[in-house]
């Protein structure tokens, strides 16, 4: 029994020497025996396989490029009020109105000069145009003025005076005893007041 006791105390006190030094197979202390530790092979368990194909991530949906509409640009000007012109009145002193510079009258065969609706000049006598060549009413305006004008239509005809308004019909001196092709005659005296008077813009009205 004593001897049994001697062996149990040499084979721990064995033990106690070796597991500072290294790693022994544990004893059984109470049987005497070596006992042999289960171990497990860890060179046979293996993490699942990844697959180098899958994604990392969620792919992304593509993303729609920003659109900004435009906003509309308005002007923050304010116009400014127009003032709007006087309209053209009735002379009082003669049959035309405001506007007009000068004056024909064909039932009575008559001429003024005027300004801002005031007689300035006549009545004058005059002639207009024959059958075929008759002088037409309305409102024009002063186109061109020349002295010593001849007509080019009528064989060089002398025109003095002349004060176009509306294409080839002129205020001129000429006779006031016969009809003209359309022209206003004059006297050698009204017809060099109207030249001197009238000018290029000048408003010229022709009433029945």
């Amino acid at each position: 029994m004593r001897v049994r006791k001697l062996i149990v105390g040499a084979a721990v006190a064995a033990a106690a020497v070796l597991s500072a030094c290294s790693s022994p197979q544990p004893v059984d202390l109470a049987a005497g025996k070596q006992v042999v530790p289960v171990t497990t092979d860890t060179s046979t368990v293996t993490s699942a396989p990844t697959s180098s194909s899958a994604p990392t991530s969620a792919p992304s949906s593509p993303t729609k490029p920003k659109t900004t509409t435009p906003k509309p640009t308005t002007s923050k000007t304010t116009p400014k009020p127009t003032t709007p012109k006087p309209q053209p009145t009735q002379s009082a002193e003669a049959p035309c109105s405001t506007a007009a510079k000068a004056c024909i009258k064909l039932s009575t065969n008559q001429s003024w000069l005027m300004e801002d609706g005031k007689v300035v000049y006549g009545p004058v006598p005059i002639t207009h145009g024959r059958k075929g060549y008759l002088t037409p009413p309305g409102t024009f305006r002063v186109q061109f003025k020349n002295k010593n004008h001849k007509s080019s239509i009528f064989n060089d005809a002398p025109m003095p005076w002349s004060v176009f308004f509306n294409g080839g019909i002129a205020f001129h001196q000429g006779s006031l005893k016969q009809l003209s092709h359309g022209c206003i005659h004059l006297s050698p005296a009204a017809a060099q007041k109207f030249f001197g008077s009238l000018a290029v813009g000048d408003v010229v009205e022709v009433v029945r």
